[in-house]
């Protein structure tokens, strides 16, 4: 094997061309002696200073001083020096014409052969426009900053990550009111589910114009609704690596304006005109039954008469014939009396948010809710997708929930008056929970509480019953699910379970 000895690297350059490297360098250069006497400048020091190497040469440093450095800077320069160290920093220094420029140094003692300071050697350079670019950038960052603070919406600058970059005073207010710790996502993930994707796309991000949102709180507060909007800003990259290839950096700009008090009027209006909506679709839903309950009834006697008539019509025709005739005029009157109950008309499908829904429920119901002394606690969902339903009808079905809840909490005698809502999006269900602390409904009765004229009226310690078969069938009409289960504080729990994309029936 033969070992090639590797190459000799020479470290013996000319001081020739040390002495050119440091004439030709563009930065000034400045060598002293231990009295900063100066000894040595180079060609980029009279460009900087206006003394030429001649002029410069035997003066002491201190022509350059402005006067205007405060003495603490000095201080720490020579203590560094005389220690032997190096030091850095930054001074006011006046040319030879007496203009002022701010000047970064960088200067370290030179040692003889004994270690003793002989020589200071010098550089700096002229950042007076530097100064100035930083500055106009800190200004206006803090006018910018100010006018962002002074704006009576909620401002929030969201990077690529979704990480807030920028936010004002007012959105600052919205982390304490919604008690969320990033307000900005709650708001996105109502308007666009899937935000992250959809605006904050690395090829072609895109906002939104004016949205209103409705953000339901718990605990009985009233939900706020703000007009938002978002808008998509491209920068460009200021990464080193992106000095020869341009790219972009996105962010998202979300304003928001807090519009409650004016939808909180527009819904005391909306709320007034709901209230009787509801109280003639209750009417006309309490004839229904009523009158399909006598039907019912009559129909039964009615169905006896027809069997005696056949029964007669051999041996006592007279006798079946004036029965007949009795039967008919029944008929009629039935007929006379299916005609007179109310139809029942179909809604239009819509989409609907079960918050605002049980809501509207809760309004209607404060009333009643108060006379009974019932407490009520309210926990949805800070945001719902929407469901394909009937509006009127929903609000039917946990109207008639929170009635029988009303009812078994109502009964003479008993102290926990306590009605707990909540709702919750499991999967691709979203599901209402109406617990009360009432008697609860035995098991045996769980199913045929739904029967048509099926109540427990009358009997104490329990639900009446009373609206469960249409409650029933609207969840039915809804492709859901409706149950009744014993709440884990007692009592009695509504469970109700309605798809996403299912339709109505």
């Amino acid at each position: 094997m033969n070992l090639k000895p590797p190459p000799k690297v020479c470290t013996d350059l000319p001081p020739e061309i040390f002495r050119q490297a440091v004439a030709q360098a563009d930065v000034a250069i400045s060598i002293t002696d231990p009295q900063a006497n100066i000894l040595y400048v180079n060609e980029a020091f009279a460009r900087v200073t206006g003394y030429s190497p001649r002029e410069a040469e035997g003066q002491n440093e201190s022509i350059l001083s402005n006067h205007t450095t405060p003495r603490e800077v000095y201080g720490a320069m020579w203590a560094a020096l005389a220690g032997g160290h190096p030091w850095t920093g930054r001074l006011l220094n006046r040319r030879k014409d007496g203009s002022q420029y701010l000047a970064e140094l960088a200067i370290a003692p030179v040692l003889d052969g004994e270690g003793q300071i002989a020589h200071y050697l010098g550089m700096h350079r002229d950042i007076s426009e530097l100064h100035s670019l930083v500055s106009q950038v800190r200004n206006q960052k803090a006018l910018i900053e100010s006018v962002v603070d002074g704006a009576p919406v909620a401002l929030v600058l969201l990077d690529d990550q979704g990480q807030v970059m920028l936010d004002n005073q007012e959105y600052k207010k919205l982390v304490a009111d919604l008690r969320v710790a990033e307000p900005a996502h709650l708001l996105l993930e109502t308007a666009v589910p899937n935000w992250r994707e959809q605006l904050l796309g690395k090829d072609s991000p895109v906002g939104f114009p004016a949205r209103e949102l409705r953000i339901d709180r718990p605990g009985g507060a009233s939900p706020r609704w703000f007009s938002c909007s978002a808008l998509p800003i491209a920068t460009l990259d200021e990464r080193a690596d992106g000095f020869y290839e341009e790219s972009l950096r996105h962010y998202l700009l979300l304003v928001v304006n807090d519009v409650s008090a004016l939808r909180q009027g527009q819904e005391k209006a909306r709320l007034a005109a709901l209230r009787s909506l509801m109280a003639e679709e209750e009417h006309a839903a309490a004839m229904r039954e009523s009158l399909s309950a006598a039907m019912f009834r009559l129909e039964g006697p009615l169905n006896i008469m027809s069997s005696a008539v056949g029964m007669l019509r051999l041996r006592e025709p007279a006798m079946a014939s004036a029965l007949e005739s009795a039967l008919g005029e029944g008929r009629a009157h039935l007929e006379e009396l299916r005609q007179l109950i109310p139809l029942d008309t179909r809604e239009a499908m819509a989409p609907v948010n079960l918050n605002e829904v049980l809501r509207d429920v809760l309004d209607v119901s404060t009333p009643r809710l108060l006379a009974n002394g019932i407490t009520v606690s309210w926990q949805p969902a800070p945001t719902l997708p929407t469901i394909l339903g009937r509006p009127m009808q929903l609000r039917s079905l946990f109207k008639a929930l929170v009635d029988n809840a009303i009812e078994a909490l109502s009964q003479k005698g008993w102290r926990v008056r306590e009605l707990s809502l909540s709702t919750a999006l499991e999967g691709a269900l979203v599901q209402v929970c109406i617990d009360d602390r009432g008697p609860g409904i035995p098991a045996e009765l769980r199913l045929k509480v739904f029967e048509p004229f099926f109540t427990t009226r009358g009997n104490q310690g329990q639900h009446l019953g009373t609206g469960l078969p249409r409650a029933q069938q609207a969840v039915a009409d809804h492709g859901g699910i409706l149950e009744l289960l014993d709440a884990p504080g007692g009592g009695c729990r509504a469970l109700v379970e309605l798809p996403l994309e299912g339709e109505a029936e």
